[in-house]
């Protein structure tokens, strides 16, 4: 089993590579819930969702997220109403997120409902939300002024320019991990954290304390790519963040916040000169090229870290 801690497009590419990789392996994903939102009475998982978009081979590859080819006529006709339409909800993404909103009204677990989903768009892998329980990030982020804001309302309507000054899970302390994610930590041969925002993406998954202390435990075995390439994030404001918190913009940052949960860092090769430094801290470093331009190179990356796992046995 290989199991993947997962937030934004950066993991799906990833599981894009290891599914088409044809490992032989049943894959688990362990998806960030922190940046979920309720809107219009629905509820929407924008981390699984790309997930689904991305295997389903419905996304929109240029964005790397939402529906190709989408439409927005309900959109359209919620600003002409005058509703608050800050929030790109295209058609067919809305009947996705109808279909989550009933299956939860009628008494399914958000697990179940992810369940669900992934069966009906014949995803080749397991999908588990971090938690069932509501996990939501926010945002301290100081712009013309200081302010705490939901996720989606930091990244989405305020573009994520505002500084951010801090970063906190609400529900955390009080969320449980979902079914079957402590046992897909413990039962897998590797882990792998995606190159995703490790302070947006994944450290909601981690302030989950039973996941935290599970990975703790699991460090021997888990390797995280990191999100940084050249100083710059492949995608999103990770490097903006690691600056203002007071990180290195570079796999150094992401591999301080990581440190205790990991045994192996993998950089892309433009960040050679950094390994001593990430060493330093008890890693061992992966050096290979990490930029998941195509598909080819989706799977090359993840051959490449399954394989180097190996070296951890």
């Amino acid at each position: 089993m290989i199991t993947v801690l997962c937030g934004g497009v950066g993991a799906a590419k990833f599981l894009e590579g290891l599914v088409h990789a044809n490992l032989g392996e049943e894959i688990v994903a362990i998806v960030n819930v922190g940046d979920d939102e309720e809107m219009y009475g629905l509820h929407i998982s924008p981390d699984i969702d790309t997930i689904v978009y991305t295997l389903s081979d419905l996304v929109d590859r240029e964005r790397g997220w939402g529906v190709k080819g989408e439409t927005y006529q309900a959109l359209n006709r919620l600003k002409e109403l005058g509703a608050p339409a800050w929030f790109t909800l295209g058609d067919r993404d809305i009947g996705l997120h109808l279909f989550r909103r009933h299956l939860l009204d009628v008494g399914h677990t958000l697990s179940e409902a992810t369940a669900e989903i992934g069966k009906s768009h014949n995803i080749p892998l397991r999908m588990l939300p971090s938690t069932n329980q509501r996990l939501r990030t926010m945002i301290l982020a100081h712009g013309e002024t200081e302010e705490l804001l939901s996720f989606q309302r930091y990244f989405v309507e305020r573009r994520h320019q505002p500084t951010v000054k801090g970063i906190f899970f609400t529900g955390s302390s009080e969320a449980k991990a979902a079914p079957g994610v402590l046992d897909a930590i413990e039962a897998s041969r590797i882990i792998v954290i995606a190159p995703s925002n490790p302070l947006l993406s994944i450290a909601p998954i981690l302030a989950i304390d039973e996941i935290a202390k599970a990975m703790a435990a699991a460090r021997h075995k888990t390797i995280a790519i990191s999100p940084i390439v050249g100083g710059r994030a492949i995608k999103g404001p990770a490097d903006r963040i690691l600056d203002s918190l007071g990180y290195p913009v570079s796999p150094l940052g992401a591999a301080k916040i990581l440190a205790p949960f990991i045994s192996m860092m993998v950089i892309d090769d433009v960040d050679t000169n950094l390994s001593r430094e990430i060493e330093e801290l008890g890693l061992e470093v992966f050096i290979t090229n990490t930029m998941m331009v195509d598909l080819a190179t989706k799977v090359e990356l993840a051959k490449s870290v399954t394989n180097v796992s190996k070296e951890l046995q």
